[in-house]
């Protein structure tokens, strides 16, 4: 289990160093993020919060190498990413994130397991290593009686458990989730955010995007942000009532 006390004190997994992200539309240019500084160490659990407009997304996909910074220095366990080319970032993004999202993103014709394994598949690894792992992360999720099912036979809740378990298969650095729980009821909110959690205290670093501050309670740290740049950033450790509450 991490100690979130050390956390300050663990190497940094990502680092955002005068960050900048304009857009083009038309004749105007919208400044996304303005001159933005951003550290994650190793094993912290942290909330990105804002309105719709605020940044945050932008910022995910930054973090994620799904954009690229207009001006400022990205660095991922330390190595420069924002001029790789795009072979190069597919390549980190397997190895070293898990991406998480609202719609899930399964194959409908696939099943769990087939879903879980597919990261591994870009990645080269033999099918029996594939499946091994595969199981193994839907072991981890709970779902180890549910490998055969196509996702239309799984509840919400189970079919993000399998895009969470798609997630960590390949054992990355850094798990991102955007809006995890936006297409969940509230109970089915609380069993996810609960493994959320669990992998964090399991030792995983997870950086998630909400802009629900009952959900940001889950996290030990809230960054927010307003027009683009960080207006807070609190480390307050995990919410004792939500924890007693919902993972009681």
């Amino acid at each position: 289990m991490v100690d979130s006390t050390s956390s300050s004190r663990a190497r940094p997994i990502l680092e955002l160093r005068n960050i900048s992200k304009a857009y083009q539309m038309g004749e105007v240019e919208v400044r996304a993020l303005r001159n933005v500084d951003f550290t994650v160490h190793t094993g912290e659990m942290v909330a990105i919060m804002g309105a719709s407009g605020s940044g945050k997304s932008t910022m995910l996909n930054l973090v994620g190498t799904l954009d690229r910074p207009t001006s400022g220095e990205y660095l991922l366990d330390g190595q420069p990413v924002q001029n790789l080319d795009e072979y190069a970032l597919a390549a980190l993004r397997n190895r070293k994130i898990g991406f998480v999202f609202q719609s899930f993103n399964l194959l409908a014709r696939d099943s769990a397991l087939d879903n879980v394994a597919l990261p591994m598949v870009y990645a080269g690894q033999r099918a029996s290593v594939r499946y091994k792992k595969a199981r193994a992360a839907l072991e981890r999720v709970g779902l180890g009686e549910r490998i055969d099912h196509l996702p239309n036979q799984l509840s919400g809740g189970q079919q993000q458990r399998v895009s969470i378990a798609r997630a960590i298969v390949n054992d990355p650095l850094l798990l991102l989730a955007d809006e995890p729980t936006g297409a969940l009821d509230s109970a089915t909110t609380q069993q996810v955010m609960r493994l959320f959690v669990e992998l964090h205290q399991q030792g995983m670093t997870v950086v998630l995007v909400t802009h629900d501050p009952n959900i940001a309670r889950y996290a030990e740290r809230v960054v927010t942000f307003r027009d683009g740049v960080i207006v807070s950033d609190e480390n307050r450790g995990h919410d004792e009532n939500a924890l007693h509450a919902h993972l009681g």
